[in-house]
C-alpha cells in the first residue's frame, strides 16, 4: 500500500538547468519585465494539470465561500508563480525591489528580549523568504528552516540554483544531531521556521478542522516545537499582488514550560490553533495557499 502523500508522488515538472535560466534572465532583465513569463506559465499550468486543477478549484471554493471558476484557477496559479520570481530576488537581498510590511513582530522581539531564538510555524501559504527582509526588525536576525531530508535536498537544489550561499539556511531532520542543532541555532539567536501542513511518507497526522472540514495535519512540527520546549509563533508572508507583501506574526503556543505529562495535550492545542489561524487567513488571502492536491483526502 502507497504510504507517501499525494504531494510527494507528484512528477515535478521544473529542472535545475530551467530554473538556473529563470534566475539568469530575472537577474538581467529585472523583476518588470521577466514577470511577463510568469503569465504564460500559469496559463500552461492551468490548462496542463488537471489534477492540480481540480484542487485548486475545491480549495478555492471552500476558501472563497462559492464555486471557483477558470478566472480564479489561473489567478491562483500566478500568485505561486509570482512568489517563486520573487524569491530569485528575496534570497540575493533585493529587498528595495518590494514593499514589505509587517504586523505583530512586536511579539518576536519580545521573546528576543529573553535572550534566546524563536520557533515560527507557518504553512505554504504566501511567501516564507519575505521573512529575510523582516529580519531586520529583528537586528538582523538569521532565518534558519527545519524540514525532512528528501524536502531539504529539493530545496537545497532550488537554493543553488538561485544564490548557493543561502543553501547553509537549511537543517534537514531525520539526522542524528539535527535536533541538536535546531537547539543550537535557537540558542544563537535564529528565527527557525517550519511549515506545518504537509506530511511526508509515513507520518502521523491529526485530523483538525481547516476551512469547514476535517483535515490531516502533521503532527511532526509540533512534536519538534515540544522537544526543543521553546515558544511558537504563526508566520505568513502573504502575497498582495503587485511588489507587496504583508507579513503577520501571532503567538501561537508556548513550550517553554510543558513537561512530558502534558506535551501530548499542548501539541493537540497548538494544532487546533494552527488549523484555525490557517483558515483565517486563507479567507484573508485566498489565491495565496499554494498546496496543490486534494487536502482533505487522507492519503
Amino acid at each position: 500500500m502507497e504510504t507517501r502523500p499525494e504531494w510527494t508522488r507528484r512528477k515535478e515538472r521544473s529542472s535545475t538547468a530551467m530554473l538556473r535560466l529563470m534566475v539568469w534572465l530575472s537577474l538581467r532583465l529585472g523583476r518588470a519585465a521577466s514577470r511577463w513569463v510568469l503569465y504564460g506559465i500559469a496559463a500552461y499550468f492551468v490548462l496542463f494539470a488537471p489534477a492540480a486543477r481540480r484542487a485548486s478549484r475545491a480549495y478555492l471554493g471552500r476558501a472563497l465561500g462559492r464555486p471557483a471558476g477558470w478566472g480564479d484557477g489561473f489567478r491562483h496559479v500566478l500568485s505561486f508563480a509570482s512568489t517563486v520570481h520573487d524569491r530569485i530576488y528575496l534570497l540575493n537581498d533585493r529587498f528595495d525591489l518590494f514593499d514589505i510590511r509587517s504586523t505583530g513582530h512586536e511579539h518576536v522581539q519580545a521573546l528576543q528580549a529573553r535572550g534566546e531564538g524563536v520557533i515560527m510555524i507557518g504553512a505554504h501559504l504566501g511567501s516564507f523568504e519575505a521573512l529575510r527582509a523582516v529580519g531586520r526588525h529583528f537586528g538582523g536576525a538569521r532565518v534558519a528552516m527545519l524540514m525532512y531530508e528528501e524536502n531539504a535536498r529539493k530545496i537545497n537544489r532550488t537554493l543553488e540554483a538561485i544564490n548557493p550561499a543561502a543553501t547553509q539556511d537549511i537543517i534537514a531532520l531525520g539526522q542524528p544531531g539535527s535536533m541538536l542543532t535546531a537547539r543550537d541555532r535557537l540558542d544563537q539567536g535564529y528565527l527557525v521556521g517550519m511549515l506545518a501542513d504537509r506530511r511526508l511518507g509515513a507520518d502521523p497526522t491529526s485530523d483538525q478542522v481547516f476551512l469547514g472540514a476535517p483535515a490531516p495535519f502533521p503532527d511532526g512540527p509540533f512534536r519538534v516545537a515540544a522537544m526543543l520546549r521553546r515558544p511558537v509563533i504563526f508566520m505568513t508572508g502573504l502575497y498582495l499582488g503587485g511588489n507587496r507583501y504583508h507579513i503577520h506574526f501571532e503567538p501561537l503556543a508556548d513550550f517553554s514550560g510543558t513537561g512530558p505529562a502534558q506535551r501530548t495535550a499542548a501539541i493537540a492545542a497548538a494544532q487546533r490553533a494552527y488549523a484555525d489561524r490557517l483558515s483565517h487567513f486563507c479567507r484573508i488571502a485566498p489565491y495565496n495557499w499554494f498546496n496543490f492536491f486534494d487536502f482533505w483526502r487522507a492519503s
